[in-house]
């Protein structure tokens, strides 16, 4: 079963899946470590690791399909992503299904926005308009969006305040997920300005040792071990055909 099949599989369940957003693939990792059967990465996320940046359209296509690749990299489960407006008309479309497929991502979601696209919930976000929609009135667009079949998902983003849903309403009204774009974003941010802080207070390494992941933890979740075995093996391997010449 592959990372497609997976998702669907997971969307088709009973139950409502949790998604957190990865914004590397360190942060993804650790996303899978923790038992969570699918991850989303989103624009928000992306922008604010590599660029720190809020998201107003600053990257494209390619950026985004080498940030998903080094995600889905890292990972076994389903990486669902963020593919903004398409990037275009439809031979853009197209190009960005193809070079997404290709970083091995699970399924996107569009926007309907303008071109370039921004966060949402930033100011001046600006909707495309419903005729190109083939669409004439928002009720003709909301009777379209109940007639799709389907799951449906829901968004729970830092940036929409601190004000949300309980995961028993979300389930109980029918939704099969819920994402977690900026959650790992922001508790990774907070805790690397809290250990910092401490570190500049205390002028003393010290105090942040209990903020910090163990040596060993840290080593499991980033594969050294696998790493290291696979060398031995190949250095194994090589030794022995060194000799097998050397015998001849």
């Amino acid at each position: 079963m592959n990372v497609r099949q997976k998702f669907r599989s997971i969307m088709a369940g009973h139950r409502l899946v949790l998604m957190p957003g990865a914004y590397d693939g360190l942060s993804a990792r650790i996303i899978e470590a923790e038992g969570f059967q699918a991850l989303v990465a989103g624009g928000y996320a992306a922008v604010g690791s590599m660029l720190a940046q809020a998201d107003m359209g600053q990257s494209n296509m390619r950026d985004y399909a080498d940030h998903y690749a080094r995600i889905c990299a890292a990972v076994e489960i389903p990486v669902y992503v963020d593919a903004d407006t398409g990037f275009g008309g439809v031979n853009n479309v197209r190009q960005m299904v193809r070079a997404f497929e290709a970083a091995g991502v699970a399924g996107f979601f569009i926007s309907d926005q303008v071109f370039p696209n921004r966060c949402g919930y930033l100011p001046g976000t600006q909707i495309v308009p419903v005729e190109p929609m083939g669409l004439d009135t928002i009720a003709e667009i909301k009777r379209a969006l109940r007639e799709i079949g389907g799951p449906h998902m829901a968004t729970l983003s830092q940036a929409a305040g601190p004000k949300a849903r309980s995961l028993k309403e979300l389930e109980a009204a029918g939704v099969c997920a819920a994402t977690f774009p900026s959650l790992a974003l922001f508790a990774a941010a907070q805790a690397v300005r809290k250990v910092l802080g401490i570190l500049k207070r205390e002028d003393s390494l010290a105090p942040c040792q209990d903020s910090l992941i163990p040596l060993d933890d840290y080593y499991e979740l980033v594969g050294l071990p696998t790493l290291l075995a696979r060398e031995e093996t190949y250095d194994q391997a090589a030794a022995a055909l060194t000799h097998e010449r050397a015998a001849e």
